[in-house]
């Protein structure tokens, strides 16, 4: 079945840098480009011209309403400023639109909620790339439970220290500065996922304990460094150390390794541990020490548009959800609650 796709707000980084996805479409068979739309008449012209030229030329426009009202897409990729995405994703489940909207959906719980409970009403699909669910670490501690290998929980730690916030501003979004448009720094952009990672492989609720931030590595208006510990409700305990501090070394690269140098994930119970450090996982229990590739067979980006558009052909519900988002966006909301009251 082809699917004709409009994207909305191009200036995201994730549309040319690190997801990437407007560089894996012509990887999708039957997927095709009509139009792409950001209020920067400038910037949609520029990332045009950076398209494979495979997508042809897609129609550009500064109102998605006006591109989504002359195209008629099939389907839509949803970026953008973190501060328009709810009333986005409004319009487009008003106008019946399915989509894939950036994570976070909104500057709060509350407001992604409110995508949620509509998504119900009008039956609408409303998904979110939560994609670092893709990575073996977390197929692993998945069927690991499952089996029982790792007996009596302790504690699951999950660190990604990613290349300094300055690279929005070079890559056409310094909003992402700006708290009162990005709704704060890396522990709603970066932690939001992995404090996804922690309710998704443990299958349980969970509330903040604790949390610090920090912007003195490089003195930006939203933080650079976050640490969140929370315990789910069978008493895992778990923390979430993210950053914008990681040295960046050369050109970004689409689709690269989702767990690099600046990334360590361990999942500790009574009888096994598991880690994905420096592009190896090891399961290591008292007899044995399994060791595999820590990279994923397909790229995160990729593969969750491949499925996303796979199951709404098929007239499934998303890979990952609005309410998916919602769980762990009230998780950042509690971590900014308390990080405020102690600060």
């Amino acid at each position: 079945m082809a699917v004709r796709i409009a994207v909305i707000e191009v200036s995201h980084w994730h549309a040319l840098k690190d997801a990437a996805y407007l560089t894996h479409l012509p990887k999708i068979a039957d997927a095709t480009l009509v139009a792409l739309q950001d209020p920067d008449g400038d910037r949609v012209a520029e990332v045009a011209t950076a398209l494979d030229p495979a997508l042809g030329q897609p129609q550009l426009f500064t109102d998605y309403r006006e591109m989504l009202a002359a195209t008629r897409p099939d389907f839509v990729l949803a970026l953008g400023r973190h501060s328009i995405m709810a009333e986005t994703a409004h319009h487009l489940l008003d106008a019946g639109f399915p989509f894939l909207m950036e994570k976070p959906m909104g500057l709060s719980a509350d407001e992604v909620r409110g995508i949620a409970e509509k998504a119900d009403k009008v039956g609408g699909f409303a998904a979110v790339p939560l994609f670092q669910r893709y990575l073996p670490f977390v197929a692993k501690a998945r069927v690991g439970l499952a089996e029982n290998i790792f007996g009596p929980l302790s504690h699951m730690a999950l660190t990604s220290l990613r290349p300094g916030s300055d690279r929005y501003v070079k890559w056409g979004a310094p909003w992402m500065l700006d708290p009162s448009i990005a709704g704060g720094g890396c522990l709603r952009n970066v932690g939001l996922h992995f404090l996804d990672m922690f309710l998704y492989i443990l299958g349980e609720d969970a509330e903040v304990v604790g949390a610090e931030l920090s912007n003195r590595a490089l003195g930006a208006p939203v933080e650079d460094y976050a640490c969140v510990q929370v315990r789910s409700a069978s008493g895992v305990l778990g923390t979430v150390a993210v950053g914008n501090s990681f040295p960046y070394q050369g050109p970004p690269k689409p689709g690269k390794d989702y767990v690099g140098a600046g990334a360590e994930l361990s999942l500790s119970g009574r009888d096994a541990l598991l880690t994905a450090r420096g592009g190896s996982l090891r399961m290591i229990t008292a007899d044995r020490q399994e060791v595999m590739p820590a990279r994923p067979d397909r790229t995160p980006a990729l593969a969750i548009l491949e499925d996303t558009l796979d199951r709404w052909r098929r007239g499934e519900s998303p890979v990952t959800d609005a309410w998916d988002c919602w769980r762990a966006m009230v998780l950042v909301d509690e971590a900014y609650r308390l990080a405020e009251s102690v600060s």
